[in-house]
């Protein structure tokens, strides 16, 4: 994989929906707990999975979990567990299903903690501000970080399923907690990060 294609990460390929996930919303910064909330959700689900996969499901994610609404995701039951088993827009996997309402309810419970789950993922982050990396190459990017590290652990900790060091991590870049935008990427230059 080349480090860097048509100006920017090349980990984005040429896929047009990956190229514009790259430059509209990886490592951006997210204050909104609804998007946080999305992301939970697809991070999650992508477990074992590629990104690709996943992105290619986002609108069948959207309806089937109330559009990331986690009030209502926490609320619904084993019958719509049944339901979305039959469901071919999102990955029909019963423990992810099942952990996506377990979690919908722990995430209410910490923004009622925290004031705002935003707020939760910034109390790993020394001084409570995002951390900018200008990874010089692809391999320069690691999988996981000190953050991403005690965050899962407390996550865990909480009752939270399919949130390991390694999603945790691909969640704090694609909700720009992390921005890994390798140094000549076009993305670092426009969102003002150099």
């Amino acid at each position: 994989m080349n480090d860097l294609v048509d100006g920017r990460c090349g980990w984005a390929g040429n896929d047009p929906l990956y190229v514009r996930y790259h430059d509209c919303e990886w490592g951006r910064a997210v204050d909104n707990d609804r998007t946080l909330f999305e992301f939970l959700v697809l991070e999650s689900a992508q477990a074992g999975l590629s990104w690709l996969t996943i992105l290619r499901k986002r609108e069948g994610y959207r309806r089937a979990f109330h559009d990331f609404d986690a009030e209502r995701v926490a609320g619904m039951t084993d019958a719509d567990v049944e339901r979305l088993m039959r469901c071919g827009e999102i990955v029909r996997n019963r423990l992810k299903i099942g952990a996506t309402i377990a979690n919908a309810r722990l995430f209410i419970r910490i923004r009622r903690e925290f004031g705002s789950f935003r707020n939760y993922v910034l109390s790993f982050f020394a001084a409570g501000v995002p951390v900018v990396n200008r990874p010089e190459r692809l391999t320069d990017i690691p999988a996981t970080s000190p953050e991403a590290e005690a965050m899962s652990r407390d996550m865990r900790r909480r009752g939270f399923r399919f949130f390991g060091p390694t999603i945790c991590y691909a969640f704090l870049q694609a909700t720009g907690f992390v921005d890994d935008h390798l140094a000549g990427c076009r993305c670092c230059r426009r969102q003002g990060n150099e």
